[in-house]
């Protein structure tokens, strides 16, 4: 089956590695993306969120259908978007530590811009939950690889026009919060969890870190997607 890799802030395709080398040894076709003006010598300026969902969908029309999307963090409402987009072409959709967004609100409006992007921030700027498990060296590794993200993919708006959307099967692999926090979402009235009520099929896996387990515990990240994948495609 083929899966399409979306990072999350800051991140590239690169970012992946654990999971691709993983999907591939299960007989599997990883994507990893980068995105629009996160490659190098790329500008951010004028790159808005609706680009990076268009590049997903235009990968998305180049591969076989069904496809299984994964998403990091902000990476996840681009998924989301995509499969608004195509969901009859979506075998599943992957949040890693990330939840499906409504339409109307930004990824994430309140991290520091500087000109038309926004650089990884200070660590000062995070949650506590975010920094579980990274460690000095790999904060260092971290600020090494950080792309500067387009600032308007932080802050243009979710669109979602496909109630069609809710039919794909959703899996959530929290980390730096646990299921019961999710199903807590569900049962309350918060307008931002409107998505998640309205999901015909969810599938929640703990993998206990902070925001980034790509970095923090990268062969569980890897394991966790791959079996996903391979039930996803046992099941297609």
């Amino acid at each position: 089956m083929d899966v399409l890799l979306i990072p999350g802030f800051w991140l590239d395709g690169d970012s992946w590695q654990p999971v691709t080398d993983a999907l591939v040894a299960a007989g599997h076709r990883p994507h990893p993306l980068t995105l629009p003006g996160k490659a190098p010598g790329e500008s951010a300026a004028g790159i808005g969120l609706r680009d990076h969902v268009d590049a997903v969908i235009a990968a998305m029309d180049a591969l076989p259908q069904p496809l299984v999307l994964v998403g990091h963090s902000g990476g996840g409402s681009i998924a989301w978007a995509a499969a608004d987009a195509r969901p009859g072409a979506v075998a599943r959709v992957v949040f890693v530590d990330a939840l499906p967004f409504p339409a109307g609100g930004p990824v994430n409006d309140e991290l520091p811009v500087v000109g038309d992007a926004v650089p990884l921030p200070d660590w000062s700027v995070f949650e506590p939950d975010d920094l579980v498990d990274l460690d000095d060296a790999l904060r260092a590794r971290f600020a090494a690889i950080a792309v500067p993200e387009p600032a308007r993919v932080a802050s243009d708006p979710q669109q979602l026009h496909d109630d069609a959307r809710f039919a794909v099967p959703v899996t959530i692999i929290a980390c730096e919060f646990p299921a019961a926090t999710v199903h807590e979402v569900i049962a309350s009235e918060a307008a931002w969890g409107a998505e998640l009520r309205r999901l015909h099929a969810l599938e929640i896996v703990e993998l206990p870190t902070g925001h980034w387990p790509q970095l923090t515990r990268p062969a569980e990240l890897a394991s966790v997607v791959t079996s996903v994948v391979v039930a996803t495609a046992g099941a297609a």
